[in-house]
């Protein structure tokens, strides 16, 4: 549905979305009405978000999706196009592309509600289609925001080509146990993480990591529940890494937050990159750190997300 690259590094199966933002003063109270500004409309979905990293940070980078057959879908598709994103496996299906409302603050925190619309339509038979540059490319990765048989599909095809697996389980929600064996890594924030590890448990009474050296013990738990390793990003915090060599904390690159809208996706697609490239864990991981600090101190989604020619925080 657009250009069409040489063999990708990178396949992104997920979700594509415009973004409406929304700003405010702070965030309504339940049952309040506040007076906001913005409402403009921009590039977003999680799966697309990642994909604009990964690419804009070197990765041929794939796009295996949908948009819906209104005005919306342009705008959807935009940035990805603008920055090479092979969008050959995008399909156009009936009715409205995806939809996230962004409310931001003057904080720089963020609220988001999501209407899938198109995304409902990226399903297994759509990822099966797609499955030649799914097992041809180093990483694949997954996130919430599309129905999870086009996950388990497109995960299964991965494997099958001894191919990485990048999982992002956001939305926050229960993974799979074949899913979860499957990450390399598992990347959740602290919320995320502590629902993915009550899930894999049966155990609803796992809190989420206060400090990092709670969100430690709760990635290696999260190994110990069938994940090839973990990452956990706690925002401001850093992140904690967990993998077959042990545990690490690694700090936030320190910046001035302008808007924090996209930029866990931004740390996903560069880790991405930086795997598909051949680096290491802790290498891919203090990249996607940088690339993650400068989107925060810049305003957008994918419009904040950095090229190899921007210097890193």
């Amino acid at each position: 549905m657009s250009r069409q690259q040489s063999e990708p590094e990178v396949v992104v199966v997920g979700s594509i979305n415009v973004d409406l933002v929304l700003t405010v003063a702070r965030h309504p109270a339940p049952g309040e009405t506040l007076l906001g500004g913005g409402g403009h409309s921009t590039p977003g979905g999680k799966g697309a978000n990642q994909a604009v990293a990964a690419a804009l940070r070197g990765a041929r980078t794939a796009m295996v999706g949908a948009v819906g057959d209104d005005a919306a879908a342009a705008v959807g598709l935009s940035l990805l196009d603008a920055a090479g994103v092979d969008l050959t496996r995008v399909a156009r299906v009936p009715g409205p592309t995806g939809l996230a409302v962004v409310t931001l603050s003057e904080t720089g925190e963020n609220t988001i509600v999501v209407v899938p619309g198109a995304n409902d339509a990226v399903d297994a038979a759509l990822v099966e289609s797609a499955a030649d540059p799914v097992a041809a490319a180093a990483v694949l990765v997954l996130q919430g925001e599309v129905p999870l048989g086009a996950s388990l599909a497109a995960a299964r095809i991965a494997d099958a080509a001894g191919r990485r697996i990048v999982l992002n389980a956001a939305p926050a929600a229960a993974v799979p146990e074949e899913l979860l064996r499957l990450a390399d890594p598992l990347v959740v924030n602290e919320h995320e993480a502590a629902i993915v590890l009550a899930g894999a448990l049966g155990d609803d009474a796992v809190d989420p990591p206060a400090t990092p050296e709670e969100a430690t013990v709760l990635a290696r738990r999260l190994r110990d529940a069938g994940a090839r390793s973990v990452v956990v990003t706690l925002g401001g915090a850093g992140v904690v890494v967990a993998g077959p060599d042990g545990a690490w904390h690694l700090a936030a690159r320190p910046v001035v937050a302008v808007d924090t809208v996209g930029a866990g996706d931004a740390f996903v697609g560069a880790l991405a990159a930086g795997l598909a490239r051949g680096a290491g864990m802790a290498e891919a991981a203090r990249e996607a750190v940088a690339v993650a600090a400068y989107a925060v101190a810049h305003e957008g989604a994918q419009a904040s997300y950095p090229g190899l020619d921007d210097q890193l925080p």
